[in-house]
């Protein structure tokens, strides 16, 4: 059985915060891969969803790429994350029906908040989330 309490770096979870401050209006996401069960690095996707204000896409191309240069690393898949720039950072219907990863962790960043930014984190299977708990980690 997966944890149920999953501790991100603090250097990962500040460039995620980054990334989804700086495309406010769009959905931003991408990929995490882990050494040795822990998050390692960073793997920003462009987002090639017609509406990307609202869901996300990942180009295939560069999620291909992101998960050669994961390999190339001796990394494997830990999570897949993406923003919802006006919208809680809760599974939307299309992300429960679009998730095709049962064994990553999927981030949602949500900047519907006053000030303070939310990362949430999920386990998807057959259409249906249970919460991860998150706690920062200083490695």
């Amino acid at each position: 059985m997966p944890p149920e309490h999953i501790q991100i770096p603090r250097k990962i979870t500040n460039q995620l915060l980054h990334l989804a401050q700086i495309s406010p209006e769009l959905e931003i996401c991408g990929l995490i891969g882990s050494k040795n069960d822990l998050p390692s690095s960073c793997y920003p996707v462009k987002n090639t969803a017609e509406l990307a204000q609202q869901r996300f896409q990942l180009d295939p191309a560069e999620q291909i790429s992101a998960m050669a240069k994961m390999r190339d690393q001796g990394e494997q898949l830990f999570a897949i994350y993406h923003s919802h720039p006006a919208a809680p950072a809760t599974p939307s219907v299309t992300d429960l029906e679009l998730a095709s990863y049962p064994e990553a962790l999927y981030l949602i960043i949500s900047l519907n908040t006053k000030g303070v930014l939310e990362m949430r984190g999920f386990k998807i299977a057959d259409k249906s989330a249970r919460e991860i708990t998150l706690s920062l980690s200083e490695a």
